[in-house]
């Protein structure tokens, strides 16, 4: 018997989690944190709706979080089969996780620093230790393109996404000797025609298809438009002398600034001396990933690169270092600060609201998703002032939402 059943991202954007079962063999597709407000992360923590140890293997779309974020706590409570991704998907989700490790370990420290009825000790949803077990599963890289059988009657073949580097859509072909199959997840989808990525390959015919719909209910903008209002949020921030601070999400959106940037520089839509910071750790390392994957990119970008680096320009400088983040607060006008969590819930991005929302002359940008619930949201939505680090900072900085550079 083959059977069906979703485990997140029904009714919901986030925690993506599929399982088919078919001659008694188990498959996950995907399994993502759930993302948002404090109601809906709440869902991390509760026990899986199955057995970890009974999945034989799990199909990674791609390395987003709200994909792949849950993939350490399933090893942890059991799972022992092999992980199948690209190996581009394998190199972001080593980044990834191992971030998303860290982060739930200083979450669990703080936590538990303000627990005041003392509810006893506070774990966090996974360690750095978990996440880096977690890689050890990731046991075959797949091409796209290529098929392999996974188990008994159950065959996978990844097909080109669109949507970040490595993504991929994966077709099941199941047969239980009674009955064969064909379920498309889609993952995440990109739209075709937009810039470094080959497109989406278009879905065989299939029985089922399990299909992303983050916009399905609206249009997108106009790429070309967005890149204009990108370029104009920097011209003017600039000539009153402000900071153009953009949220960005490090995996594809960040790079895919740079590019524009680089682009804008080169075309003069943007001032030759800009200095621009990559204030991310985890995005300068997801855009070196970049580096040494060409074949991902499409013809336009592999052209780009014979007279090139795309994602570099003069000005441009990467700040691992904690001492080197805190420099930039000291910059007053003149500089395009990329940094994240993209909801702006977390990561460097929030030293940088509280030194810019207050300023009349400095532009936030969002290019980005924001979940309800999240600050990104309270400032997009209107919010007169935010709380971040426990401060009450007024909002006076003008606010730019800028819808069309979704990667969905």
């Amino acid at each position: 018997m083959i059977t069906y059943a979703c485990h997140g991202a029904a009714k919901d954007v986030t925690g993506s989690c599929h399982l088919i079962t078919c001659n008694e063999r188990r498959v996950l597709i995907d399994c993502g944190l759930f993302q948002g407000g404090e109601e809906t992360e709440a869902r991390n923590f509760r026990e899986f709706e199955f057995d970890p140890a009974s999945i034989d293997a799990l199909l990674l779309t791609h390395a987003h979080l709200d994909h792949c974020g849950r993939v350490p706590k399933l090893v942890r409570e059991g799972f022992r089969g092999r992980i199948f991704a690209t190996s581009a998907t394998r190199e972001l989700a080593r980044v990834v996780l191992l971030d998303a490790g860290s982060l739930q370990e200083e979450e669990a420290r703080r936590a538990q620093r303000s627990d005041r009825r003392g509810n006893g000790n506070i774990e966090p949803l996974y360690t750095v230790h978990d996440a880096l077990h977690a890689l050890d599963f990731f046991a075959v890289d797949v091409a796209c393109g290529q098929s392999l059988q996974i188990a008994e009657g159950i065959r996978a073949t990844w097909q080109e996404a669109g949507h970040i580097l490595g993504s991929a859509s994966i077709v099941l072909d199941l047969d239980d000797r009674a009955q064969q199959r064909r379920i498309v997840f889609s993952g995440d989808l990109g739209s075709p025609g937009r810039p470094i990525l080959n497109d989406p390959t278009p879905a065989p015919v299939a029985d089922y298809v399990v299909m992303e719909s983050t916009y399905g209910d609206r249009p997108h903008r106009a790429l070309p438009d967005s890149i204009e209002e990108l370029d104009q949020a920097i011209r003017t921030t600039f000539e009153r002398k402000g900071n153009v601070v953009i949220p960005t999400f490090a995996l594809e959106r960040a790079q895919e600034i740079l590019y524009y940037l680089h682009r804008g520089i080169r075309s003069g839509a943007i001032p030759a001396q800009t200095r621009v910071f990559l204030d991310s750790p985890m995005a300068i390392s997801a855009t070196e990933i970049f580096r040494r994957h060409p074949e991902c990119f499409d013809e336009a970008m592999r052209e780009e690169l014979g007279h090139g680096d795309p994602f570099a320009m003069p000005g441009l400088h990467f700040t691992r270092e904690t001492s080197e983040s805190m420099g930039i607060n000291a910059i007053e006008g003149g500089a395009v600060i990329l940094a994240g969590s993209g909801m702006c819930n977390g990561g460097r991005i929030r030293h940088h609201l509280k030194h810019n929302l207050w300023r009349q002359r400095s532009s936030i940008v969002f290019v980005g998703y924001a979940a309800a619930g999240t600050l990104a949201r309270r400032i997009i939505d209107g919010a007169r002032a935010v709380r971040v680090f426990n401060e009450e900072i007024p909002v006076r900085a003008q606010i730019w939402t800028i819808n069309g550079f979704s990667a969905h």
